[in-house]
């Protein structure tokens, strides 16, 4: 696999207060995103989730590594089990009463050569969530 970042780009009709809320507050994250038993926007919070594919269901352990308050949010996603570390960053920026979200996924090379693990599953996954979940939770 390329060791090109995944990079998806999307702007909400959300305020930025808004949008950070929903990627850092636990009771949020779990009406749109993964259902996360605990999370906190803190360096070194580490949390696990459960999340795949309909054939198989894996443990995703993360580490949060940055947090620039309203800003910016990065953490480790790897595989229990499995070969491999990647990390996540959100990135938002203010566009008056819009927000224009940045997600990165690097090091998705790292990981086995599993359909599940290939770029188009993270593709598919990253456009699900940024482009339709968040969008909808932010909007209504």
């Amino acid at each position: 696999m390329s060791a090109q970042p995944f990079v998806i780009e999307r702007v909400y009709n959300a305020p930025i207060a808004k949008v950070w809320q929903a990627i850092t507050d636990v009771k949020k994250m779990k009406e749109w995103y993964f259902d996360l038993p605990d999370f906190k926007p803190v360096v070194g919070f580490e949390f696990t989730f459960e999340g795949g594919s309909k054939e198989k269901t894996y443990t995703h352990l993360c580490r949060v590594t940055e947090v620039v308050e309203g800003r910016k949010l990065s953490h480790t996603w790897r595989y229990d089990g499995y070969e491999g570390n990647s990390e996540v960053t959100w990135e938002l920026f203010d566009e008056g009463d819009k927000t224009k979200v940045v997600l990165t996924h690097v090091g998705l090379e790292t990981f086995p050569p599993l359909k599940d693990f290939g770029r188009e599953s993270f593709s598919a996954g990253w456009n699900h969530i940024v482009g339709i979940s968040l969008k909808k939770y932010v909007e209504e």
